[in-house]
């Protein structure tokens, strides 16, 4: 590993120190919180089974009272002060309805009082969760900048290993042509002494040897 790549490590080392630190105290808040919010939960729950047991009960008391105001109307007929019977018939048909609407508006307003708690409750947790997220924000662009820069170093350290080897193989191949042309030099230079040394016995009478 090449000593430039070093602070690349203690970068990632850093982005790593800065989840560990603070993990820590953000799980002892979420399990704080979690158990608050599992107890209200737990308590939401049981005012809204208390909300839907008084609606269901308001509306069955509405749907009996219109029963027998259909029952006792029916029997008015059969009486001889028919029109005194219907009042009466009317009027507990009127109790007995606004008892039945009573007890029915009394859980849908337990169940809107209770939606109304989870509604600020849900807004109450998001911005009590925003320094978290802030903070996840943070170590997770500090542990990808780390990275991303580690990444740069990597591909520029292969450019760099690549441009080296290039230079040195075209440097090998000018060194093999000089030490080509030299050769063919020298055995250029071989020839023409020889031909030069033929020429010179040639000229005084003597054979040339081979």
């Amino acid at each position: 590993m090449s000593r430039g790549r070093y602070p690349l490590l203690l970068s990632l080392d850093a982005a790593s120190l800065i989840v560990c630190a603070l993990l820590p105290g953000l799980a002892w808040s979420a399990g704080e919180a979690s158990t608050a919010a599992t107890i209200q939960e737990l308590e939401w729950e049981q005012r809204l089974e208390r909300a839907g047991e008084l609606q269901r009960r308001g509306a069955a008391g509405k749907a009996a009272a219109e029963k027998q105001l259909d029952e006792q109307s029916a029997g008015c007929y059969l009486k001889f002060l028919v029109n005194r019977c219907l009042d009466n018939a009317q009027s507990d048909y009127l109790v007995a309805y606004k008892d039945a609407r009573r007890i029915e508006n009394e859980g849908k307003a337990i169940e809107r009082q209770v939606k109304k708690e989870q509604f600020a409750a849900r807004e109450a947790k998001w911005a009590a969760e925003a320094p978290e997220r802030e903070a996840g924000l943070q170590a997770r662009e500090a542990e990808t900048a780390a990275e991303r820069a580690e990444t740069q170093a990597e591909e520029a350290a292969k450019r760099e290993s690549k441009a080296r080897k290039a230079e040195e193989g075209a440097q090998r191949k000018a060194e093999d042509a000089e030490r080509l042309r030299r050769k063919q030099a020298d055995h250029e230079a071989r020839v023409a002494r020889q031909v030069e040394k033929a020429n010179a016995k040639a000229a005084v009478g003597e054979p040339a040897k081979p």
